[in-house]
């Protein structure tokens, strides 16, 4: 009993060795510690730490996710009913109507550089709480809106919670997840947003304008009850030398089993590496890891927008036209946010199995085909190079095209980009580099949604297709040579590859 003591005194002493035993296997364990019993057990306990509780955290923290995807998805069930007044007798143009939509990513885009400011003030959950504030004010202005203007105010504050929404939420579900489980927690973001415009185009369908905005307005509230019990993050509570509440919140996500000491050593030593090693984060950038870090989030954001996702969506209803399916442009939408949801989550189930590089570049590579045979179609459909029975033979390739493309974006490029994004920085870079990546997102958010309509006029929709298909390309060719694999790997190990 006395060398299994020291043995363990030694191991606190070097938490970086311990931390290291863990992903071992049994046998190797008991060959250096001994077949003592009772040591064996304790270690076997480590590998055992519970992961329900990870599940939980993470499913209730993205439902601000959900909110936000809810915020996304109002207007495209009701966009012809606000056309036409139906909406407290508000007379709105397809101009406004297009600003409606803008605004959202307008007000997202100003809040992302603030609130990651604000995660390291007063920490994430107290943060994603925080978001009740002006998912409430921005919905109470959209609910009782009589002019235009309350309308656009409305959605660019929804559109604010929406954007810091995105910095936080993966910002918690990174630093409270095991290396193990980050690449599926991590991809819950994207699944929520998904299930939220997924449930804003069913309820929008089948409630009436005042009944759907309502239940959406709620979605946020939700949100807030369920949320309100969960820990902070402990890497959150250790930068602020809160080693009891750390302390309390591993026991709360990992189980009265776990080593929590072992963690929370290992927690300390990478926080201080990072202090050391930069004191601010102008010093931090100026490290090559730092800087690969920063291209490659900012990169997965910029093919993530670009590849022509929302304008799959925007067309969704002229390509079932034109495969001469007779389908209500709702259905037509439900039909394709159930595609997303369910591929998003089928991602989150095999994302730190088959690894993040490899599900990236088959999303970008299939994509990019799948927008070849969209602008191919378009081409022959627009400038008649066919006859209209060839044509209608042929009715089969846009839709083909339109759920390939769906799935695989929904599989790869939509959920990963997020979670790499939680993966690659250093503690002290990553509230920066999380509010960088999600001001890009959002910036091409807007300037897809606004001036997407008045580019295809000018070039032609089969041209923008082709333009997506080798932004896609492109993208498959980044992932392969750039990115890096980071399933199952520690924040150093990542640091060190990216260093070369």
């Amino acid at each position: 009993m006395s060398g299994d003591k020291d043995r363990l005194i030694e191991n606190e002493k070097n938490p970086t060795k311990l931390y290291g035993d863990c992903e071992k296997n049994q046998n190797e364990r008991r060959q250096e510690i001994g077949e003592n019993s009772q040591s064996s057990q304790t270690q076997i306990d480590i590998v055992k730490a519970k992961r329900f509780p990870q599940y939980v955290a993470t499913i209730t923290a993205t439902l601000s996710a959900f909110a936000s995807g809810v915020v996304l998805g109002w207007t495209s069930p009701i966009s012809k009913e606000l056309e036409n007044g139906a909406y407290h007798n508000i007379s709105i143009n397809a101009n406004e109507m297009g600003w409606i939509g803008s605004f959202v990513t307008l007000g997202a885009m100003t809040m992302c550089f603030p609130f990651g400011i604000i995660c390291d003030l007063i920490g994430r959950r107290a943060a994603l709480l925080l978001l009740i504030i002006p998912f409430s004010i921005g919905w109470s202005l959209i609910v009782w809106a009589n002019s235009l203007l309350m309308l656009y105010i409305g959605r660019f504050i929804t559109g604010m919670a929406a954007g810091a929404c995105c910095v936080a939420a993966p910002l918690y579900t990174s630093e409270i997840a095991q290396k193990e489980i980050r690449g599926t927690l991590g991809s819950y973001f994207q699944l929520m947003v998904t299930i939220g415009i997924f449930f804003a185009y069913v309820v929008g369908k089948f409630a009436t304008i005042s009944q759907y905005t309502v239940i959406c307005a709620i979605t946020p509230f939700i949100f807030f009850i369920v949320f309100v019990f969960q820990p902070e993050s402990p890497l959150y509570s250790l930068k602020k030398a809160k080693v009891e509440t750390a302390r309390n919140a591993l026991l709360r996500l990992r189980g009265s089993n776990y080593n929590v000491d072992s963690e929370i050593d290992n927690i300390k030593s990478i926080l201080e590496s990072s202090m050391q090693n930069s004191s601010s984060i102008a010093d931090s950038l100026r490290k090559t890891a730092s800087r690969k870090a920063f291209i490659i989030a900012l990169a997965l954001m910029f093919f993530q927008q670009l590849s022509g996702i929302n304008a799959i969506i925007f067309y969704t209803s002229d390509i079932f036209s034109a495969s001469g399916a007779k389908i209500d442009p709702k259905i037509a939408a439900i039909f394709v946010g159930g595609f997303q949801a369910l591929s998003t989550f089928i991602s989150s189930l095999i994302v730190d199995k088959l690894g993040r590089r490899m599900l990236l570049i088959s999303s970008d590579f299939v994509m990019a085909f799948a927008t070849i045979f969209l602008g191919l179609f378009f081409t022959l459909q627009d400038r008649q190079l066919v006859s209209k029975d060839t044509l209608s033979m042929l009715g089969f390739l846009p839709v083909v095209s339109l759920c390939v493309f769906v799935i695989m974006f929904s599989m790869g490029l939509g959920p990963i980009p997020w979670a790499i994004s939680g993966e690659i920085f250093t503690p002290e870079l990553k509230s920066f580099a999380a509010s960088s990546a999600g001001t890009f997102n959002w910036f091409l958010a807007f300037l897809v949604t606004k001036f997407f309509l008045e580019l295809e006029t000018d070039i032609g929709v089969d041209v923008m297709f082709y333009v997506f298909s080798i932004i896609c390309f492109c993208g498959s060719l980044f992932c392969y040579f750039v990115v890096p694999e980071t399933k199952g790997k520690t924040i150093e190990q990542i640091q060190k590859e990216l260093e070369g």
